[in-house]
């Protein structure tokens, strides 16, 4: 290894020279180192995307300068200049504010990563996007994810060499992709085309109104339906809808509790003595996810539970209570009414209702 890219975690941490966020615990030191040596290994076989992951994880566990010149020296080597010139540029930075002694222990980092910083300075891309004029207020652009403010729309960003997606949505409209790529010192402008949205349709005219029409005639007398008994289709319905309810609630908790069972394994062998410490709630990171996604499921299954129990009695109380259907007596004549003019002549009218009861 070469002696630049030596890192003093160990002796950083032990004496105390260096602070640059909150003190991180002993296991997190400890895991950090780990990923230093996997990342560090990885980018020496050339396996860059690996190795440039495990160091920005132990940077972010263990932040250390020398970490922090190390993952910049793997981006390089991966192809991503212009992360690798911003991180030789934090590196820089932070090397400001170290103290004489912590400078003296950074031996040649400093002005490697100016080297390098100047060398990669020409060779990044730089792409500048922009929306065309008539652009509705509140479209979004996004790249690679990152939504761009108004301010850096028209100004030529560095991006790393390779393809990068671009996105573009308007208020209410879809999503629009694009793939660009550019190659190491090209610089490009693109301005992104706004996809026109049919308008809307026009709503159909009212129908026009109709004359009035003849009162109708007196009903005829409609035959009786004997076996067409009364049958209460909302009530009915609400109980198979609600029955469905306490079902799907019932079967969300016993999914959901079964999955907090299996995390409580994952729980113990992640968490306090599984990892040899005395604190029951001390957790490394998988046991820290593992708890926290339990305890997650064990609220969403204990509310399931109580919805399909109200489900289910809500569904027994309507079928109990729900009126019988009668049917009509045998033989029973259907009763009917109809009221208008019952006799005219030159007299006048006679108005009154007729029907069978």
């Amino acid at each position: 290894m070469p002696p630049w890219f030596r890192r003093s975690t160990h002796l950083l941490a032990i004496a105390g020279l260096l602070s640059l966020s909150a003190p991180a615990a002993a296991q997190d030191i400890a895991a950090a180192d780990a990923l230093f040596e996997r990342g560090f290994a990885d980018m020496q076989a050339g396996r860059y995307e690996t190795g440039c992951k495990a160091l920005a994880e132990s940077l972010r566990l263990d932040p250390q300068p020398g970490t922090l010149f190390t993952l910049a020296s793997c981006e390089a080597e991966w192809g991503r200049i212009a992360t690798a010139a911003t991180r030789f540029g934090e590196y820089l930075a932070l090397f400001e504010r170290l103290t004489p002694e912590q400078r003296i222990r950074q031996g040649k980092r400093p002005e490697l990563a100016r080297q390098k910083r100047q060398q990669l300075a020409p060779r990044i891309p730089k792409l500048a996007l922009s929306l065309p004029p008539h652009a509705p207020t509140g479209t979004v652009v996004m790249r690679d994810g990152i939504a761009l403010g108004e301010a850096a729309l028209g100004i030529a960003l560095p991006v790393d060499p390779g393809e990068h997606l671009v996105s573009i949505k308007t208020p209410g409209g879809p999503v629009r992709e694009q793939r660009i790529t550019l190659v190491e010192g090209e610089a490009k402008e693109l301005t992104l085309e706004l996809k026109e949205t049919p308008p809307p349709a026009a709503p159909a005219p009212p129908p026009a109104p109709s004359q009035l029409a003849a009162p109708p005639p007196d009903p005829a007398p409609a035959p009786a339906e004997p076996d067409a008994p009364a049958v209460p289709a909302g009530r009915r319905a609400a109980v198979y809808v609600t029955g469905a309810v306490g079902a799907a609630g019932f079967l969300l908790g016993g999914i959901l509790g079964a999955l907090v069972f299996d995390k409580k394994g994952v729980i113990a062998e992640h968490c306090g003595s599984g990892i040899q410490v005395t604190d029951r709630k001390a957790c490394d990171p998988t046991g820290y996810d593992a708890a926290t996604s339990a305890d997650a499921m064990a609220r969403v299954s204990t509310i399931a539970f109580g919805v399909g129990l109200a489900g289910l009695g809500a569904a027994a109380v309507l079928y109990w209570t729900e009126p019988k259907p009668t049917a009509p007596a045998a033989g029973a004549r259907p009763r009917w009414i109809s009221a208008g003019v019952l006799e005219a002549g030159p007299a006048g009218a006679t108005f009154g209702a007729r029907g069978r009861f």
